[in-house]
């Protein structure tokens, strides 16, 4: 039997998604300030390897680096806003886009005064129906700290079976830090 052939991905026009309470957008300039208050809230960042923002401008380039990444259809990024205001809570994405592989991580996150609504699982659901059936992935990750119950609850909920253990295998200000892998395989090929 063949394999089945490399897929190709183009992000030329951006796949806004909607849903109950949501709308996943393209992110622009003008969201930089909402993704600084997300990317420099320590409580947002807690679980997530990576410096806090320290300015508008951090996030400014981050938008640029994002979208770029975007035009080399590397990764996938969505604002996640609410329908009702249009105001940005957080942000959702495929990363590390394996075309051969039919494969790619999710990643999220969501202010803290939205959590626990049920809105990043909302989101979750819109954006792995658009991996499944538009990108055709056959599987998609999630990496995660174990110690961040409210995601791996999030990916849980969506069907996601932990996978594996990594123990320190993370070095990051100071300290070794263990990940959890979790897996979906598309419920068509189930």
């Amino acid at each position: 039997m063949l394999p089945p052939p490399m897929l190709t991905f183009d992000f030329t026009h951006f796949p806004t998604l909607r849903t109950e309470r949501l709308t996943l957008r393209q992110l622009t300039g003008t969201d930089a300030p909402a993704l600084f208050a997300l990317r420099s809230d320590p409580q947002v960042m807690l679980y997530i390897p990576r410096p806090l923002a320290t300015s508008v401008a951090d996030c400014e380039a981050l938008i640029d680096m994002m979208n770029e990444g975007m035009s080399r259809h590397e990764l996938l990024h969505w604002g996640v806003a609410l329908r009702s205001s249009g105001e940005l809570i957080g942000t959702i994405g495929f990363y590390r886009l394996q075309p051969e592989n039919h494969r790619a991580e999710i990643g999220y996150m969501l202010l803290p005064a939205r959590q626990g609504l049920g809105l990043m699982q909302e989101a979750v659901a819109a954006v792995l129906n658009h991996g499944f059936e538009v990108l055709n992935l056959h599987s998609v990750e999630g990496v995660i700290d174990p110690q961040n119950v409210a995601s791996a609850r999030v990916l849980q909920r969506a069907g996601f079976v932990q996978e594996g253990l990594f123990r320190e295998n993370e070095y990051w200000e100071g300290k070794f830090l263990d990940t959890a892998y979790y897996s979906l395989l598309c419920p068509a090929s189930r």
